[in-house]
């Protein structure tokens, strides 16, 4: 059984073997003298260990509450960890971060790559979850639906998202004067005003948004499955991976983006990334009920099947 003690300090070797391996991907891509290093020459050392802490926190839970191990779990660990910190937050910056230098996003999906894949299995071997459980069929049924049920969730879930990406965007960030500076815009006097201004300019932005909310499902779809616990737990991680792992490299200074700026738009990520990542696995668990019925009835057709 896994002590507190245990937890405590795998935890804190997880977090300093993270901070080091952003150092080492800094170095190989050729960004150790740029955003990361420069940040850590100007007393950005702490930032970036405490970003550093709450990701290893925040996927160290993941893990323990896991009912997945050995490769299937290093694997759903990385494709979380390498989704939400960069393939997430980097397609926006291509979108919206026009004045980055040639080769530089490039440089950063490899970069995060090379700090994910690392992590994820050592974090799997030092907190101790080589070997498999047993899963039971409850969550062995998890995300079983009909057809339809698939597609009235998906759309709601993308509705949420762009409600909340809009609303949280406009009140928290857009009205602040430093983010409308720093990308060139003006604020049309109230939400709708502006809301219409940014459809009628960019009206391919609220398709944009709703491809990347499926995305965001991709990335709940492997935590609700494997995670033990309640339907109240599996919504909770999915929020603080979407807010937390997410947005804790907000706190790290870099040369593009000014700490108003970053401040306001971490806020807003946070904020709403938690409530929307929460949603997802609120409405995306089914209830053990549901999938204990769906779970046998699919075991029999199965049985049925290879009886004929």
């Amino acid at each position: 059984m896994k002590t507190a003690a245990f937890v405590v300090l795998r935890v804190i070797a997880l977090t300093i073997i993270l901070f080091i391996s952003f150092g080492v991907a800094a170095s190989v891509v050729g960004l150790a003298s740029n955003s990361q290093a420069s940040g850590q020459a100007g007393g950005g050392a702490l930032p970036l260990l405490t970003a550093c802490f709450l990701e290893t926190a925040v996927l160290s839970y993941l893990i323990l509450r896991s009912r997945w191990s050995g490769w299937r779990l290093i694997a759903a660990i990385f494709f979380v960890f390498y989704g939400v910190t960069t393939f997430m937050p980097q397609i926006e910056s291509a979108v919206f971060l026009t004045h980055l230098p040639p080769g530089m996003l490039s440089r950063l999906f490899l970069m995060g790559a090379l700090i994910a894949a690392p992590f994820a299995v050592l974090a799997v071997l030092i907190l101790g979850k080589r070997k498999a459980e047993t899963v039971e069929a409850e969550h062995s049924a998890r995300l079983i639906m009909s057809a339809s049920e698939w597609v009235w969730k998906l759309i709601v879930v993308a509705v949420a998202y762009v409600i909340l990406y809009f609303t949280f965007g406009y009140f928290i960030a857009w009205r602040n004067p430093a983010v409308r500076e720093y990308y060139g815009g003006i604020d049309e006097g109230g939400f709708v005003g502006q809301l219409g201004r940014v459809l009628r300019n960019t009206p391919w932005l609220v398709p944009f948004q709703i491809a990347r909310a499926m995305v965001w499902v991709a990335l709940a779809l492997p935590v609700i499955r494997m995670l033990k616990g309640r339907r109240s737990e599996t919504a909770f991680a999915i929020g603080l991976v979407f807010a937390v792992v997410m947005n804790a490299q907000l706190l790290l200074p870099n040369p593009y983006m000014p700490e108003p700026v970053r401040m306001a738009h971490l806020v807003e990520t946070a904020s709403s990334n938690l409530i929307f990542g929460a949603f997802i696995g609120w409405l995306l668990t089914q209830r053990p009920a549901f999938t204990e019925v769906a779970f046998v009835k699919r075991a029999g057709i199965r049985k049925e099947s290879e009886g004929q």
